[in-house]
């Protein structure tokens, strides 16, 4: 059985996402233009969409990441938020980025800012490709986001489920009967 059978139907094509990606780098490079922003990453998810995300921005900047986990196995947050990676450079003074696949509750992304904050970045923004505002539980949005998407469950493009379906090039809905 293939991956691909378990996909309901594709959102978004891989032509499609770079298009978006394209013009995320595009107004990221207007917004920081003169600055060298640093770009976190939240692992895993992100990695596929920073990667591209960061050949689309024409600036110097800088990478790291973090892993943080508030999922576990399942597909709604804990709420339990866990830093199982911190940042390996120090923030104080600089422009923070954070790069997330998806914003969804916003628990995760929250207590993060918060998180951050307390290192005294110069500034902090989010960059999300997808915004899931209907399970948002957290007062948080981003500053730049790709697409709105529905109550369903995606997968694709670094998103996973059960550690699955990252490398699908495309973002599809996952049949309920894969996660029920």
């Amino acid at each position: 059985m293939s991956m691909i059978d378990d996909i309901e139907k594709v959102l978004f094509s891989q032509q499609e996402l770079q298009r978006k990606v394209n013009e995320l780098g595009e107004q990221i490079t207007r917004d920081y233009a003169g600055k060298e922003p640093i770009f976190v990453g939240v692992l895993k998810g992100c990695f596929v969409f920073m990667a591209d995300l960061m050949r689309a921005v024409n600036l110097p900047c800088q990478i790291d990441f973090m892993a943080v986990s508030s999922y576990g196995k399942g597909t709604t947050s804990s709420g339990n938020v866990q830093i199982n990676k911190d940042l390996s450079y120090d923030i104080a003074g600089r422009d923070v980025i954070i790069v997330e696949d998806i914003l969804d509750s916003g628990v995760t992304l929250n207590y993060l800012v918060g998180y951050l904050n307390n290192r005294n970045p110069r500034s902090i923004k989010i960059v999300t490709l997808f915004d899931k505002p209907a399970r948002r539980k957290a007062p948080i949005k981003a500053d730049y986001f790709g697409y709105e998407v529905p109550d369903e469950f995606i997968v694709g493009y670094g998103l996973d489920y059960a550690e699955k379906y990252r490398n699908l090039p495309y973002i599809g809905v996952l049949k309920p009967e894969i996660y029920a």
